[in-house]
């Protein structure tokens, strides 16, 4: 079986990701903050050192193969090859994901897959926001962007509940949506 793990906009919009089941809340956890300046805006989830640990969504995916499922998700995701995480069933855990192997054996699972792109912000890859640079950036964003930011972060699973996302609904009053 070949899963995709997920934590942020891959669940509310999969887009071309080729899904075969719904999203399940028990997957591995990952270490996962609001902490990548997108280019529409948004400060979106992404893995990185130091970061709270949440349990990860996973769904089973409709490719036959690994490689097809890759390929899936890096179009999906719009990125290069580097930016996608894999772990075989052959393979130790990754560093980020330390109960991966666990998690995995338990459920069948031969093939992960996840998005695993970088923290970026001010167009410096790697540079994760502090929480007041982050608060003050969606406060500071035109109307249209913010709308946008603030949908992602409401529509963010609940699970998922980081420092960040505390303060922005405190201070943003940015409420999840059911």
């Amino acid at each position: 079986m070949i899963v995709c793990l997920a934590w942020g906009s891959l669940i509310w919009d999969p887009k071309d990701l080729a899904i075969e089941s719904e999203w399940f809340p028990d997957g591995p956890g990952v270490p996962v903050e609001f902490a990548r300046q997108s280019e529409d805006g948004r400060l979106t989830l992404v893995m990185g050192a130091g970061f709270q640990v949440f349990p990860s969504l996973w769904s089973r995916m409709a490719s036959q193969s690994a490689e097809d499922a890759i390929e899936n998700l890096r179009a999906r995701e719009r990125t290069n090859r580097n930016h996608i995480g894999v772990w075989e069933s052959d393979m130790p855990a990754p560093k980020q994901i330390p109960e991966l192997t666990t998690w995995a054996d338990a459920r069948g699972v031969k093939h992960v897959i996840w998005t695993a792109l970088p923290p970026k912000f001010g167009g410096k890859i790697n540079k994760v926001p502090t929480l007041d640079e982050a608060v003050q950036y969606l406060s500071d964003l035109e109307p249209s962007q913010r709308t946008k930011a603030k949908e992602y972060v409401q529509k963010a699973p609940k699970q998922v509940m980081t420092p960040y996302r505390v303060e922005f609904e405190r201070s943003l009053a940015w409420q999840p949506i059911s």
